[in-house]
């Protein structure tokens, strides 16, 4: 490269919209297509290469070799000027991805936009239509091993059913859009388009895992719940906007990892769980995809009793990079395999107990106090007999 378009280069990288990558926003881009005008990121610019050089061209800016008609592109281009066209029709309810998101999400993002050019005309797409049918991989509750299940989502009975073939007549499950929850999950699943789905049932979180072989499917499927859910979230509140309701569709766990945990008695030992912090609720499993947790913990505010502080309570082991949660009924006790896990399950507990409750938050409440109630009941009555 001469110094000359070296310079062009740096100049064109000053430009707004320009020092990030153009399809995650990640600062400090390394890449640039020379056919799109557009600057990237090594993980964006690798989910390029996959589309093919039909599609874009990619180079990286240090160790390429630029010409003059390649630098001229970037020039006419630039990321916010190309954005104006790949994005000018983007859905209110489309995840557009953040550095370290899934590779599936990103890689689906750049092929809607350069690939299938999704979003340059305002025509309805295939998630946003309110229902949407097909087979999807499902893993079984009891074991690891998944099975073909027909799903149907529908907007207008406000449901995601699923069959266990198509023609059934009467669904597995029911799922109401309102109870549910989802999130992408392929590093836990060990599937690169692996879908996890919570709702509540009966009192409890319900765990479904879900996958296809097609990133594009399963990509559509998870923007067809969130677009269904925006539409039943504009109907239930109609003085908010799109970009309000936005926020509280689907969203990723806050944070999810293994921790040891002692039970009620000082005499307990610890034992190792998987935990997932979602919203206001704390759960833990034995295992990373059980189908329901074995306990629930709702976390309340601040100033109603709950605490999360360094170290064990009097008269409890403390195993190392411990601490505990305090909240109104007990106190449970934590310990991590770092400090680094530590301080960061301390301050994302910390920043939850901090927020202002939501009357759904309240509602949340409720239910676990029943359902604590009922097992306290059922074990009563098991001792009795």
């Amino acid at each position: 490269m001469t110094d000359r378009n070296a310079k062009r280069l740096l100049e064109l990288l000053r430009q707004p919209g320009n020092d990030e990558c153009a399809d995650c926003g990640l600062k400090g881009p390394e890449w640039a297509s020379y056919n799109l005008g557009v600057f990237l990121c090594t993980t964006c610019a690798t989910g390029h290469r996959k589309i093919g050089s039909h599609i874009s061209k990619v180079k990286s800016l240090k160790l390429g070799k630029w010409e003059d008609p390649e630098v001229e592109v970037l020039e006419s281009g630039g990321n916010r000027l190309v954005a104006k066209k790949t994005e000018r029709f983007v859905p209110a309810c489309y995840r557009r991805p953040k550095p370290g998101d899934p590779h599936v999400l990103i890689e689906q993002w750049i092929r809607a936009k350069y690939e299938r050019r999704e979003f340059e005309t305002d025509t309805c797409k295939d998630y946003t239509r309110g229902e949407m049918r097909g087979h999807l991989m499902k893993k079984a509750k009891d074991e690891n091993k998944y099975f073909p299940r027909y799903f149907i989502l529908s907007e207008a009975e406000n449901c995601l059913k699923y069959f266990p073939k198509e023609g059934a007549k009467e669904p597995k499950a029911t799922i109401p859009l309102s109870e549910m929850n989802v999130c992408l999950a392929p590093a836990k699943m060990h599937q690169d388009n692996g879908l996890q789905i919570s709702y509540i049932v009966e009192g409890s979180t319900r765990h479904v895992y879900l996958y296809h072989e097609s990133g594009h499917v399963i990509i559509n499927w998870y923007m067809a719940i969130r677009s269904a859910k925006l539409n039943r979230f504009m109907v239930a509140y109609p003085s908010a906007s799109e970009t309000e309701l936005v926020p509280f569709l689907c969203t990723d766990f806050a944070l999810e990892g293994y921790l040891s945990k002692t039970g009620p008695s000082e005499a307990d030992g610890y034992r190792k769980r998987w935990f997932i912090l979602d919203h206001r609720k704390l759960m833990y499993h034995t295992g990373q995809m059980d189908a329901y947790p074995k306990g629930e913990i709702f976390l309340g505010h601040k100033d109603d009793g709950y605490a999360v502080e360094l170290g064990a309570p009097k008269n409890c082991k403390d195993q190392g990079f411990t601490f505990h949660l305090v909240t109104p009924e007990r106190t449970f006790v934590f310990s991590a395999s770092c400090r680094e896990e530590r301080d960061a399950w301390m301050a994302a507990l910390t920043a939850v107990l901090a927020r202002p409750l939501r009357p759904q938050d309240n509602l949340m409440a409720v239910s676990l106090v029943r359902k604590r109630a009922g097992k306290f009941s059922l074990d009563i009555f098991s001792l009795a007999q």
